[in-house]
């Protein structure tokens, strides 16, 4: 990890190749996280992750491409398939994307000090305080 960020906490960015033809399940993908936000938000804690955002982007050779960034702390244990809205994830993700990721290599970070003290407690514990 860079030294911009904090100890204890991995930086990430990944993308993975969405397969052709499913542009569409990827919509619904990103719609069926986004209605049960609030059961996704009780898996952080466990993931010890601070924040994820996905994004989705077409090269100019048209194929299309999500990419994954996120802050989480260094134990944190990923998806939990036993939690139905991880199962539902993981599902979602077999079917629409290329298996695995290009991880992105990380370079530097810029946090405020407020924030940052909050994001290494919570990457170390999974605990507002």
């Amino acid at each position: 990890m860079p030294a911009t960020v904090p100890p204890g906490l991995r930086l990430e960015l990944s993308r993975s190749r969405v397969v052709e033809g499913k542009e569409d399940e990827l919509a619904e993908w990103m719609s069926m996280l986004t209605e049960r936000y609030d059961e996704c938000l009780e898996t952080l804690p466990a993931e010890r992750a601070v924040f994820e955002a996905t994004f989705k982007h077409r090269e100019a050779d048209g194929s299309l491409w999500i990419y994954h960034l996120a802050l989480m702390g260094e134990d944190g244990s990923g998806l939990d398939e036993s939690h139905p809205v991880d199962a539902a994830h993981a599902a979602y993700s077999r079917r629409v994307k290329e298996p695995g990721w290009e991880e992105i290599e990380p370079m530097f970070m810029l946090t405020p000090a407020h924030l940052r003290d909050v994001m290494q407690r919570w990457g170390a514990s999974g605990l507002a305080d």
